[in-house]
């Protein structure tokens, strides 16, 4: 058996520790590319979103490099994500492709039905260490959050154009590297070295909250690596969602204590949105409200073409902007999204950004 999986973001680096900890054989497809997408966009249904078409086309391209099984997350409710996995597979099979599935649903009641599909690629390993494994991919997950968040604070400050970046890579490849639990507090002591040899200097900076579709908010192939492009613009950011959140709200059921998690938003959109529409309609909402809160200076929504949790959102976002004067800018991403495009348009936010909150300071 050889497991793949898609590409979301830095989730490969914590799904092969724990599966490779666990005697799994894995298969990182390529970082995704204009190919990628485009092979996934050939075969996929014209209107199904970004995420699918990228998804098809990481395991086509992890198919050539020997993989046979597929690992993929699950979903329920309005949200299309939920018929994904199956989608994929039977035009895989359609293609010819010879994989096997496994799909990693949310457990309904405890986490226990979590562990039990992770066992189904794991075999007869004991219970005790299908636990270390999923808690070495989990810690390595919670070690890449705290980095991306650390770039994230240093790109707007750092002297050196380009150095944040080239910093983060070095500290991943760190975190990565380390094969076994024993080796990875080290490896973080690290890799936070290194960030913390990125020189900066004290300037203010614009914030930014980042709010949408947990795929097209994660995934930089997919988002045109606006988290890059708002750092070099003088902003910092902050996502309203991180890998290691989403697997303690949605596969760990909340059982690590003290993270920031999906009921925070539910409380804070219900002056606009008081129900589940699916997928991250209703963290969008709440996120945008929770980044007022914080007297953030502007939230920015991204999503997948034809996305529909996000398309709620989006129609009530200017409703909210009106009521609290919180400037928000939502960016849609497919296959014919360009880089100029949208350089362009969040170049144009930034200046409207900075302009409100220098006519703010000289009122003030």
């Amino acid at each position: 058996m050889k497991v793949t999986f898609p590409h979301m973001g830095n989730l490969w680096i914590c799904l092969e520790a724990m599966l490779e900890y666990l005697g799994v054989e894995t298969v990182v497809p390529p970082p995704s590319t204009k190919k990628t997408l485009s092979l996934g966009s050939k075969h996929a249904p014209e209107f199904a979103c970004m995420p699918l078409k990228l998804n098809l086309g990481n395991f086509m391209e992890a198919s050539d490099l020997g993989a046979d099984t597929i690992l993929m997350a699950g979903g329920c409710g309005p949200c299309r994500f939920g018929y994904y996995a199956q989608v994929e597979y039977e035009i895989l099979c359609d293609l010819g492709y010879r994989y096997s599935l496994v799909v990693m649903e949310p457990p309904e009641r405890h986490i226990s039905e979590f562990l039990a599909r992770i066992r189904q690629i794991t075999g007869n390993r004991s219970w005790l260490e299908v636990i270390r494994g999923i808690k070495f991919g989990y810690q390595k997950a919670r070690a890449v959050d705290g980095l991306e968040m650390t770039a994230m604070r240093l790109r707007p400050r750092e002297i050196d154009p380009g150095s944040t970046d080239a910093a983060l890579s070095a500290a991943l490849e760190e975190i990565a590297g380390a094969r076994r639990p024993e080796d990875l507090p080290p490896a973080i002591g690290r890799a936070r070295e290194i960030m913390g040899g990125v020189p900066v200097e004290d300037r203010p900076v614009i914030r930014v909250g980042l709010v949408g579709e947990i795929y097209t908010v994660l995934e930089p192939f997919a988002n045109l690596e606006i988290e890059k492009k708002l750092g070099r613009l003088g902003v910092e950011v902050d996502r309203s969602i991180y890998l290691s959140e989403w697997i303690n709200d949605h596969l760990f059921m909340g059982l690590i204590r003290g993270m920031r998690s999906s009921s925070l938003y539910k409380k804070s959109a219900s002056p606009y949105l008081r129900h589940f529409v699916g997928g991250h309609g209703l963290e969008t909402m709440g996120g945008a409200v929770y980044y007022n809160s914080l007297g953030y200076d502007g939230v920015i929504q991204i999503l997948p073409f034809t996305c529909m949790p996000e398309i709620v959102a989006q129609s009530i976002l200017p409703g909210f902007s009106r009521d609290t004067g919180m400037p928000v800018i939502t960016l849609i991403s497919d296959e014919q999204s360009g880089d100029a495009g949208l350089q362009t348009r969040i170049e144009a936010f930034v200046d409207l950004l900075a302009e409100k909150k220098r006519r703010k300071e000289w009122s003030a």
